[in-house]
Parts: structure tokens; sequence; C-alpha cells
């Protein structure tokens, strides 16, 4: 079995908990997206998020406006939206669930 598949599927079951995660406080684009989750060490590529992100606004979780650009193009920047937060609050508890219950698990081994 392969280790680096194995995380790679771990990253992809958390990936959308992490998007609204990282949109919560703030509109973002897909690139500040992209750099918050590299800094966070959740390696994701392009081809990964921008379906993600639709699949998103189009579940109505996100949505997104157009800016103009200082330094190129205008960029679009994606919003959650009060249907999102109600789902990432689901996915908060679910995750704190798992995550515990993971923990306990691991802890109580012997």
């Amino acid at each position: 079995m392969n280790i680096e598949n194995t995380k790679a599927q771990m990253r992809k079951g958390i990936l959308e908990f992490c998007i609204l995660s990282i949109l919560k406080k703030k509109a973002k684009y897909s690139f500040e997206i992209l750099e918050t989750l590299k800094v966070s060490k959740i390696l994701v590529v392009e081809g990964t998020l921008y379906p993600l992100l639709t699949r998103l606004k189009n579940s109505e979780l996100l949505e997104y406006h157009w800016e103009e650009s200082k330094n190129g193009p205008p960029r679009k920047y994606y919003n959650i939206t009060k249907k999102g937060k109600e789902f990432l609050s689901e996915l908060n508890v679910s995750w704190n669930e798992l995550s515990n219950t993971v923990n306990e698990l691991i802890k109580n081994i012997k």
C-alpha cells in the first residue's frame, strides 16, 4: 500500500471543510486559497481546487464576485454564503466528533 496515496485521499476528504473555513471571515480569490492551503501543508493543485469551488458554488455554499486587479486581469473572489456557514458549522461538529473518536481510539490501543 502506498502511504502517499492514502495521505492524498485523507486530504481530499477534508478539502471542502478547509476551503469553507478559509472563507468564513473574508472573501478570497483562488490563488489566496491555494496559498493558505499550502502554508497549512495541505497541498492542492489548481486542477483540484477549481472544480471543488464550482461544486461548492453550485451547492450554494459559496458565491463569487469579480474585482479589478492592479496587477493584471480582474479576479474572482469567493465568499461563503449563509447556507455555507450553516454547513460549515455542521462540518465543525462532525470533524470534532471524528477527531475525538479517532484520537481516543489511538490513545486506548495497547
